[in-house]
């Protein structure tokens, strides 16, 4: 009963971000003045957060730690990342819409319990499924959805009490998010060949780059956010900086594809068009996005990135370009966020059952490969991903 009563609320404020964030898009891409805007909305942003009294401003991670009851979720943080991953996108900054979508799940269930008096353990499990209807109703993956709440926060192990609920709440904030107008993700990919030795030898290799590209992004996220600290310690000074570097290279490359989600470049890729540098740019621009203090998500920009590259891994190797656009896309995927039963469930939401053995032999070589790197601090690794032992320890940077 509380799972679908989160559900339906989180449909609806889920439906109206998506919407919100859509129309920040459109408006910014029909007016070229906005991405000036870029240094005005960042100092919004900073403002917000301090006006709040919101000092930690963890995101994602401080979900991720709540779940272990290491954390407290503040009151704020869903209507903060709310209201900034719009400005964001308004602006033109860098970045996804899903990373938001689980502290605003998060945040509210965790309001949701609080309300109640819970018992921390089963706030926990509402914490879960607010994750789930949050990412059902935004992303419009409702079955991918609850897997991945339930996966992201201990790799090697899931909170299988907490089944029921995220799945419910994942289903009921899916259908009203439909109700209300938003489409389920789907993408038109080519058809696939049978799998015969040569196409799973690439797809092995290409499971293989994927897994490096993932390392590669994480540690260009990180490790910028962390030069961005120490050399920039003031949150106002740090945010202009990343708005005019931004700005500068939309100008150097003469292109506002790297800004904002990047999805009708996505789009592009999986119909088998790319450019060489595409991925490149992207890490770039959402390293600086975020580690100058916009907010939003890195699932999409990890999206984008292995979606071009994957196209432009079949254009040099003479396979599909379209079908190794969706496969390096699930891959990047998993190995940013080492949830391989997620990420398998997602390739079938987004491109149908046809697809699912390639991505599968590639969620399983990236997932291995990625090692214990990944998007989220917070993420703990309860079992090795190369033997069969017990180790306990938080993502690598």
């Amino acid at each position: 009963m509380l799972s679908s009563i989160l559900g339906i609320l989180l449909g609806l404020v889920g439906a109206e971000f998506v919407k919100m964030i859509n129309w920040s898009t459109q408006f910014r891409n029909s007016h070229i003045w906005c991405y000036g805007l870029l240094p005005v909305g960042g100092i919004l942003i900073v403002w917000l957060y301090r006006v709040t009294k919101d000092k930690h401003d963890k995101g994602t991670n401080m979900v991720l730690a709540s779940l272990r009851s290491e954390a407290q979720l503040p009151v704020q943080m869903s209507p903060l990342i709310f209201i900034s991953t719009i400005i964001t996108h308004f602006c033109g900054g860098s970045a996804g819409r899903e990373g938001a979508a689980l502290q605003l799940g998060g945040g509210l269930g965790n309001i949701f319990a609080n309300f109640l008096k819970m018992r921390e353990k089963d706030k926990h499990i509402l914490i879960m499924s607010g994750m789930s209807a949050a990412f059902a109703a935004i992303f419009r993956t409702p079955v991918a959805a609850p897997i991945f709440a339930m996966e992201v926060g201990c790799v090697g192990t899931m909170q299988y009490a907490a089944l029921v609920p995220c799945v419910i709440s994942s289903l009921t904030a899916s259908y009203i998010a439909g109700k209300l107008g938003l489409p389920l993700e789907k993408y038109t990919v080519d058809p696939a060949p049978e799998i015969t030795p040569i196409p799973a030898l690439l797809m092995i290799l290409l499971g293989i780059f994927c897994a490096g590209l993932s390392i590669i992004f994480c540690v260009i996220l990180h490790r910028t956010e962390h030069l961005m600290k120490s050399l920039i310690q003031n949150k106002y000074l740090r945010i202009l900086t990343a708005s005019v570097a931004l700005i500068l290279l939309g100008l150097l490359f003469r292109t506002t594809d790297f800004y904002g989600t990047g999805s009708h470049i996505i789009e592009k890729a999986v119909e088998g068009e790319t450019i060489w540098y595409a991925f490149l740019l992207k890490m770039l621009f959402t390293a600086i996005t975020l580690s100058g203090g916009f907010k939003g998500g890195e699932i999409v920009p990890s999206f984008f990135v292995g979606a071009t590259f994957g196209c432009l891994f079949g254009q040099i190797v003479g396979l599909s370009p379209s079908l190794c656009a969706a496969v390096g896309m699930i891959a990047l995927f998993c190995g940013v966020t080492n949830c391989p039963l997620a990420s398998l469930f997602i390739s079938a939401e987004l491109f149908g059952l046809t697809y699912v053995p390639y991505c599968l032999l590639v969620i399983a070589v990236s997932y291995l490969l990625s090692g214990y790197y990944g998007l989220y601090k917070e993420q703990e690794f309860y079992y090795s991903k190369f033997t069969d032992e017990h180790i306990h320890h938080k993502t690598r940077e």
